[in-house]
């Protein structure tokens, strides 16, 4: 073995290079524990993006990638705001699963060790987004938090976020929205941060304050190009096409307030903004208007939830930023049948990569819907909820990265403790400590990750 080993060792790495981008991600994984020239092949820069590039070149097998939770974790989600402590089951966990974006929709894959279990303030995270195989997620659905995660569950890397420049404390209240792309200018990923501040008077009124983190230098800056008047509408999904975030975007102009799409290139960082279609008969007014965006191929969608019966319209732009382009589509019934049961509140989540819209009904029901032909078919998924879905590629998107940042500041706030209590104030602080867990009838190990002091 270690003659064979040697012989592929001394390999030009050009081949070997092309021997491991033709491998499955677990099998490349494995090959970096194989000896250090192989691990610093695979972990180069270059050969990940040469392996995502190919990934994306020959991906015969489109995924799409859910994220799902149970009944109880999802109740415990809505209920968190008026409860100062939660506490989960083991079992009650956030699932992200791949299915083949095919006919028969089978299962590829799961994720069963989601490294975030319970850190987030009501139990659920926010999925900002998915890119090149990394997922954004977000602690923003209740209150003023700041966990950011950038996560590859194929390789089991995270990166998490520093506190953003913009917080309560810092600037007070706000409402703020949050988008994830990847800036092929610069090879970097970059999340995007709109802040509408309140104390900047009534909302549609002025400009967001914008950031921007990029994974690159593994830091937060305040944007400099001066964004469109015009507040985000609050955590509603945002759509990555062509290098550009979009969001939908509410402006007051007299005393009407109107919907629009605000655009933010990720590569040269400057705002544009995209007319919608007409979208209330109001007398114009729009405030009260319910639309969320979508990427649509290369281009945008529009879902509008309406009246009567939970109707929901969806507009496709056909030509990308050509706002005269917005097409009415379809006008989707508010209630379909399930195994025979109507299930209504058609909630849109996204699109498969044959155009068919995926739909949440009432129940959690999960159903695709053939906008041409009308087809309807049932998924068999259910999710409660903050369900979300969107097309997923495999790559090695931080495989170079360390997952210790946590690690490393536990590891400085102890050493920080020693130095300044001393040995022995220290080990009466693990004693007490270890009183307590006791008296509250926990386990408690030297490496018990609730281990705190």
């Amino acid at each position: 073995m270690s003659d064979n080993l040697s012989t592929l060792d001394s390999l030009p790495h050009e081949i070997l290079t092309n021997v491991f981008v033709r491998l499955p991600i677990k099998s490349i994984v494995t090959c970096t524990a194989v000896c250090k020239t192989w691990k610093s092949l695979i972990q180069n820069p270059t050969f990940i993006s040469n392996h995502l590039h190919h990934s994306n070149n020959n991906n015969k097998h489109p995924l799409l990638l859910f994220r799902l939770c149970s009944l109880e974790l999802a109740e415990a989600a809505e209920i968190a705001e008026a409860v100062s402590e939660m506490t989960f089951e083991e079992n009650e966990k956030e699932q992200y699963v791949l299915h083949f974006d095919n006919q028969d929709f089978n299962e590829y894959t799961r994720f069963d060790d989601f490294p975030f279990h319970g850190q987030s303030y009501g139990g659920i995270f926010h999925v900002v987004g998915t890119c090149n195989g990394l997922i954004f997620l977000a602690d923003d659905l209740y209150g003023y938090h700041y966990k950011f995660f950038l996560w590859n569950p194929c390789v089991r890397k995270f990166v998490k976020l520093p506190k953003p420049n913009i917080t309560f404390f810092s600037h007070g209240g706000y409402d703020a929205t949050v988008g994830f792309g990847f800036d092929s200018k610069a090879n970097d990923y970059k999340v995007v941060r709109f802040v509408t501040l309140e104390e900047k008077g009534q909302k549609g009124k002025s400009p967001p304050e914008v950031e921007v983190y990029s994974l690159s230098t593994g830091k937060w800056r305040m944007v400099t190009a001066l964004p469109p008047i015009g507040a985000a509408r609050g955590r509603e999904p945002e759509a990555f096409v062509n290098g550009a975030l979009h969001w939908v975007a509410l402006r007051k102009t007299g005393n009407k307030f109107l919907n629009f799409v605000m655009v933010f290139d990720l590569g040269d960082e400057v705002f544009r903004e995209i007319a919608l279609p007409k979208l209330s008969d109001q007398n114009g007014d729009e405030y009260w208007v319910r639309v969320s965006i979508s990427a649509y191929g290369n281009s945008l969608a529009l879902f509008q939830p309406g009246f009567p019966g939970h109707r929901l319209s969806i507009w496709v732009m056909k030509d990308y930023a050509d706002a005269s382009s917005w097409t009415k589509i379809k006008t989707l019934p508010g209630a379909f049948l399930v195994e025979g049961i109507p299930r209504s509140h058609c909630i849109p989540k996204g699109f498969r990569k044959s155009g068919d819209v995926i739909l949440e009904l009432y129940g959690g029901y999960l159903s695709s819907r053939d906008l041409k032909t009308k087809d309807f078919k049932d998924l068999r998924i259910r999710g409660y909820g903050n369900t979300f879905v969107d097309s997923y590629v495999e790559s090695l998107v931080l495989l170079d990265k360390p997952n210790q940042q946590r690690k490393r500041q536990k590891r400085k706030r102890n050493n920080n403790r020693k130095q300044i209590c001393g040995p022995m104030l220290y080990k009466i602080h693990r004693f007490r400590f270890f009183l307590r867990c006791k008296t509250q009838n926990r386990s408690w190990s030297k490496h018990s990750k609730h281990r705190t002091f």
